[in-house]
C-alpha cells in the first residue's frame, strides 16, 4: 500500500503530529515547538504553521509544515520524491524565506520547489548537537532574562548576532525581524543575560520549547568580550534555570568551530548534522528566484 495523497492536518491530529515527531527529537523541534504553541489551525502569528501529513495504514509517514512567516519545515525520513512534489504543489504561491532540517530532505524540498540555486543569503550544513542537561559541566552560574532598559543593547546584539551567523550582510541596520526579537526577549526567560560586574556582556536563548526538551538559539557575546568564556556562562545558566523547571534536554545547531568548543566543553555531544538555507529576499513558490 501506498502513501495517501497529501492533506492538511487539523486540530484533531496534533497528538498523532507530535507522537510521530518525538521519534526524530533532535530535527523536529521547530516543528513541534510551533506545534505545541500554536496548534495547527493559527494563521496569524508569525510562527502559526500549517501543517501537510501523508500516512500509511492510518500511521502518519510524514509532516511537512509552512510558518505563517515562511519557513519550511519537514519531517519525512522515507517520503518519495512524489510526496515532496505534492507538498511544494499544495504551497504553491505562498511565499517562503528559508528551510531548516535533516540536509537530504531540505535538497528534496528545495529541488521539489524548484529553489536549489538560491540565491542564498546562507546555505550551510552544521553540527547538530545534544545534551543531557544532568550532564551539564558547569559551577552554578547566575543569569537574568531582559528587562525593558537592556532593549537598545538587545537590539544591538541581536543584529550583531545576525552577521555572525550569515544571516544579514554586515553594516546592514537592525531589520524590523531583529527589533522585534528583540523587543520579545524583554522579560522572557527564554532569553538569559550573564552579567560582569552588574553589566551584561552574553546572552543565550530558547528558540523552540517542549516541557523535556530546549533547543538553544541566540547564544552570543559583543566581540570585544569574546575569549573569556561569558557566553558559555550565560548558556550553562539558562540550562541550569531550565533543568529546575523539569527541562531534561537541550539541542542545538553551531555555526562555528569556536561554539562548538563551547558547547562541547559544556558536555554537549555531536550527533549530526543540520541544514539551514536562507534565502537573501523572500520569493513566492511557483516564481523563478
Amino acid at each position: 500500500m501506498t502513501d495517501a495523497l497529501l492533506r492538511i492536518a487539523g486540530a484533531g491530529d496534533a497528538a498523532a503530529i507530535d507522537t510521530f515527531l518525538a521519534c526524530y527529537p533532535a530535527t523536529s523541534m521547530f516543528l513541534r515547538g510551533n506545534l505545541a504553541q500554536h496548534g495547527t489551525d493559527d494563521r496569524v502569528a508569525p510562527h502559526g504553521t500549517t501543517f501537510y501529513l501523508t500516512e500509511k495504514h492510518r500511521q502518519i509517514t510524514a509532516v511537512y509544515g509552512i510558518t505563517n512567516q515562511g519557513y519550511l519545515m519537514a519531517q519525512a525520513p522515507d517520503a518519495p520524491p512524489a510526496s515532496w512534489v505534492a507538498f511544494a504543489e499544495r504551497i504553491n504561491g505562498q511565499t517562503i524565506l528559508v528551510m531548516t532540517g535533516v540536509p537530504a530532505q531540505v535538497e528534496q524540498c528545495l529541488g521539489a520547489l524548484g529553489v536549489r540555486a538560491g540565491p542564498w543569503q546562507m546555505f550551510a550544513d552544521e553540527p547538530l548537537y545534544h545534551l543531557n542537561i544532568a550532564d551539564l559541566k558547569s559551577a552554578l552560574v547566575t543569569v537574568r532574562a531582559p528587562v525593558a532598559a537592556d532593549l537598545p543593547v538587545l537590539e544591538r546584539w541581536f543584529a550583531d548576532y545576525a552577521v555572525d551567523v550569515g544571516q544579514a550582510e554586515a553594516g546592514a541596520p537592525p531589520s524590523d525581524a531583529t527589533r522585534a526579537r528583540a523587543a520579545r526577549a524583554v522579560d522572557n526567560p527564554d532569553v538569559a543575560l550573564f552579567e560582569q560586574d552588574g553589566v551584561p556582556v552574553a546572552m543565550a536563548g530558547i528558540n523552540a520549547r517542549l516541557p523535556d526538551i530546549v533547543q538553544i538559539g541566540g547564544v552570543y557575546t559583543p566581540d570585544d568580550m569574546r575569549g573569556r568564556g561569558y557566553a558559555k556562562r550565560a548558556l550553562a545558566g539558562l540550562l541550569q534555570h531550565n533543568r529546575s523547571r523539569g527541562v531534561a534536554q537541550s539541542i542545538l545547531f553551531s555555526n562555528n568551530d569556536s561554539a562548538s568548543r563551547t558547547y562541547e566543553a559544556l558536555g554537549y555531544q555531536h550527533i549530526g548534522q543540520y541544514r539551514v538555507a536562507l534565502l537573501k529576499a523572500p520569493i513566492r513558490t511557483g516564481d523563478k528566484p
